[in-house]
């Protein structure tokens, strides 16, 4: 199941009860004869919010869509056919080990290690925002906070930090 932000759910609930009182009022209008610019002008208002709140819905859904895309992608890169040997394994454990000590040292906090890991993953701000189901905004805050605290100077020298003396 799917649950709307709330933020986007009481925009929908404020544009929903402005078209129900605005049609309400303009049936009882053209109900008691009033002249077609008010008509016109209430029907504006009514055609206007049924828009807004279709365009939430679809920007909503085409969110869902995305989520369930970067999903997928998630999961078939974890359950890839070729599986790596087993020194690529330990090297990898290692790796996660020395990454998740340093992210302790530098003091991250619980959602800029998660930013953190994703961005060492190569998602973009936009990808973890959607995974993570927050604003793009709030991600690129934590990175900037990530990267000031590792004391680099973004997204590519983070990475290389972790990566420069082993290749």
């Amino acid at each position: 199941m799917y649950s709307i932000p709330l933020k986007e759910f009481v925009v929908i609930l404020v544009l929903a009860t402005v078209v129900v009182a605005s049609g309400v009022d303009l049936v009882t209008d053209l109900s008691h004869g009033a002249n077609v610019d008010h008509i016109v002008k209430e029907a504006i208002v009514v055609v206007i919010s049924l828009a807004a709140i279709a365009w939430l819905l679809l920007g909503l859904r085409q969110q869902r869509l995305e989520i369930k895309s970067l999903q997928k992608e998630l999961e078939v890169a974890n359950t890839s056919r070729v599986r790596p040997r087993k020194y690529v394994l330990e090297a990898r454990k290692k790796l996660g080990d020395v990454v998740t000590r340093q992210f302790s040292e530098w003091g991250l906090t619980g959602s800029e290690v998660e930013v953190g890991w994703l961005l060492l993953k190569g998602l973009s701000l936009k990808e973890i925002a959607l995974v993570r189901n927050t604003q793009e905004k709030t991600v690129r805050q934590q990175a900037s906070s990530i990267y000031k605290k590792a004391g680099v100077s973004g997204r590519h020298a983070f990475s290389a930090w972790f990566i420069e003396d082993i290749l």
